[in-house]
């Protein structure tokens, strides 16, 4: 089993297409608008196979986030963080190495999804 697909739900998916294109650096491969609106769309994460989909939130609806946090890793990490503060992005922590030996920061997207990005490496795939 692989797991290289999520959906993501969102309040507003140009803001968030911003953030995941835009500051993220993702692909669109897929964009799908209804009465004028964009509804859904797909992004690719550069340099991979995996895939994100964000998904219109029903009018109403409620973003069922508790306990979900989404995972990039990103091997210029320092770089990146830099570069997305420039742009404006607030982090609730900056880049700190972690007691099992991977380096996270983390920072909220626009409809409140807690993201990790990180740099593991080699460790990744190690057992502790």
């Amino acid at each position: 089993m692989n797991f290289n697909h999520a959906m993501i739900y969102s309040r507003d998916i140009a803001r968030a297409l911003t953030f995941y294109r835009d500051r993220l650096g993702m692909t669109l491969l897929d964009q799908y608008n209804h009465h004028g609106m964009t509804v859904y769309a797909r992004l690719q994460s550069p340099g991979t196979e995996s895939t994100i989909a964000l998904h219109l939130l029903e009018r109403g609806g409620e973003l069922k986030t508790g306990g979900v946090r989404l995972y990039f890793e990103i091997e210029e990490l320092e770089a990146t963080v830099e570069r997305l503060q420039a742009e404006g992005v607030q982090f609730t922590k900056l880049p700190a190495l972690m007691p099992w030996g991977w380096k996270h920061a983390y920072l909220d997207d626009p409809d409140g999804h807690e993201i990790s990005l990180y740099w593991a490496g080699a460790q990744r795939l190690q057992r502790a």
